[in-house]
């Protein structure tokens, strides 16, 4: 019996060892391979308090959240379209690999498209190597492809809630209703609360989970609705952009008069309103107060969010990274949308905190969103994905000697591209119209430089960046919404259940 009690010790023993070592290889575990929180906005320009680029932007959350890492001011999306931005961010693939330039179902991303077919998606590769992958909200375009994360909150559909009358603007335009969609283009406050919002749900769903106790790292993604349209949010927003303070952005009516033909065809956008209406109406001023209360809305309940994990137990183990689809123009050029290879339709905020980065420093290098998959994998001790299109930015956030020389791309449709330097921007249609501007003098890219023989040799630099490989459109992706690129699918074999042919770009 004696003996029996002893063995018993003896294996109590050895199991409480054995606990205890577990512990240690579950702490070394946690400091090689930290949590990620993984924030996605909508529709988010670059008019930050931060950048003091625009007076009138009150966003102090984000302004922590620079102060404990590093923002890029020159990051830019891949397509000026949520639908294939987020693809691209997701997949590594550039929209010119994948033939992904229009909108596209979640769940058919991965269908038969032959780039896409057997890629890990980027929460998928974090579920692969031993985290619990988890989200809520917009992080895809619409949420998630099933599968795609253990644990999913799902997404509210739309982007209301919606007043039972609409403002001003129809979603319309001037658009054939019967070939063409309806946007969701108007502004106003609503609704009472915040708490009748949909994101607002979503930092609650986040904040409840990071108080649970998990055996391995998370990957958390929660994806915001606004600032997408409609820009409705409770009053108390309103109220911290009086109309009387409001500056309308940079805008001039002869601004297109040098850029080529199909420049204009891809900012005919009928359904959105256009500077012009906005002026006649007197409404632009109170279109800019709308974007900015829901900036200063969503900028809160991102406060919300980092609060919650500051006060969890993952605050110093988890890399934060927190980027938006695309721009957004306001007025400039024309019109209020995304939708063009401009600068205020392709830059987008970018951010990353993790213990192992400078803190409060502004990065001007121009970057793309392509390379939030590669960098994350870094921070997180994870192997690279040889997959992925995009370059980690550890070395140059860590002030690391490179070779690089650093470009960002955006695509949008088929063989449109622009190529952004640190002082230049260049365009590059697909019937071979140009596009150039000088950033030192130009940052509101008023004057198409194209054609000036001073900025050959530029021009030239930059056009070796442009995508080699342009595949047709995937038959699974469109957009329906504007003429241009109803036109441009159309004349694509992709566009008929085809397989997915490889065009050279125009030269």
């Amino acid at each position: 019996m004696k003996n029996g009690v002893y063995i018993i010790f003896l294996l109590g023993l050895l199991l409480l060892n054995a606990c205890k070592e577990g512990d240690k290889i579950g702490e070394i575990l946690k400091k090689e391979h930290p949590n990620v929180l993984f924030i996605a906005v909508d529709d988010l320009n670059n008019m930050l308090g931060v950048l003091d680029r625009y007076s009138n932007t009150k966003t102090p959350n984000l302004d922590k959240l620079a102060a404990r890492g590093i923002m890029f001011s020159d990051a830019h999306c891949q397509a000026p379209l949520c639908g294939p931005s987020r693809a691209s961010l997701m997949t590594g693939l550039r929209p010119s690999t994948t033939g992904i330039y229009g909108m596209i179902d979640d769940n058919k991303i991965r269908s038969e498209n032959p780039a896409t077919k057997d890629i890990i998606m980027l929460p998928e590769y974090f579920g692969n190597n031993g985290y619990h992958t988890m989200g809520i909200g917009k992080l895809f375009h619409d949420h998630a492809p099933e599968g795609v994360l253990e644990e999913s909150g799902g997404r509210v559909k739309g982007f209301g809630p919606y007043p039972k009358e609409r403002l001003v603007w129809d979603g319309y335009g001037t658009a054939d209703r019967e070939k063409y969609g309806r946007t969701s283009t108007d502004w106003g406050a609503f609704p009472e609360a915040d708490s009748l919002m949909p994101d607002h749900k979503s930092v609650d769903w986040v904040a409840e989970r990071l108080n649970r106790k998990y055996n391995k790292p998370f990957f958390m993604g929660i994806g915001f609705l606004r600032v997408h349209v409609p820009l409705y949010v409770p009053q108390k927003w309103f109220d911290m952009h009086p109309l009387d303070s409001i500056k309308t952005r940079p805008y001039r009516k002869d601004d297109l008069n040098d850029v080529p033909p199909i420049a204009l065809q891809i900012n005919d956008l009928p359904m959105m309103p256009s500077t012009e209406w906005a002026i006649e109406s007197g409404e632009w001023p109170k279109i800019i107060q709308a974007y900015l209360a829901c900036i200063s809305y969503v900028d809160n309940e991102i406060g919300r969010l980092i609060d919650a994990l500051d006060n969890s137990s993952y605050a110093d183990n988890t890399v934060i990274v927190l980027w938006s689809d695309h721009g957004y123009r306001l007025g400039e050029k024309g019109t209020f949308a995304k939708h063009a290879l401009w600068n205020s339709a392709t830059n987008a905020p970018l951010f990353f905190a993790a213990p192992q980065l400078p803190k409060g420093k502004i990065m001007d290098t121009p970057v793309e969103m392509l390379s939030i998959y590669p960098t994350l994998l870094e921070l997180c001790g994870l192997p690279a994905y040889e997959r992925n299109e995009g370059i980690s930015l550890v070395p140059l956030m860590q002030d690391k000697e490179m070779d690089e020389t650093y470009v960002a791309i955006t695509t949008f449709g088929m063989n449109n591209h622009t190529v952004k330097s640190d002082k230049f921007r260049y365009i590059q249609y697909e019937d071979g119209g140009e596009e150039f501007y000088d950033h030192r003098y130009d940052k509101n890219e008023f004057a198409n430089q194209a054609e000036n023989p001073e900025y050959r040799k530029e021009i030239e630099r930059l056009k070796r960046y442009l995508p080699k490989t342009n595949v047709q459109w995937d038959p699974n992706s469109s957009y329906t919404f504007q003429p241009y690129f109803v036109e441009n699918k159309a004349r694509t074999s992709g566009s008929d259940g085809s397989p997915i042919k490889v065009i050279g770009a125009p030269q």
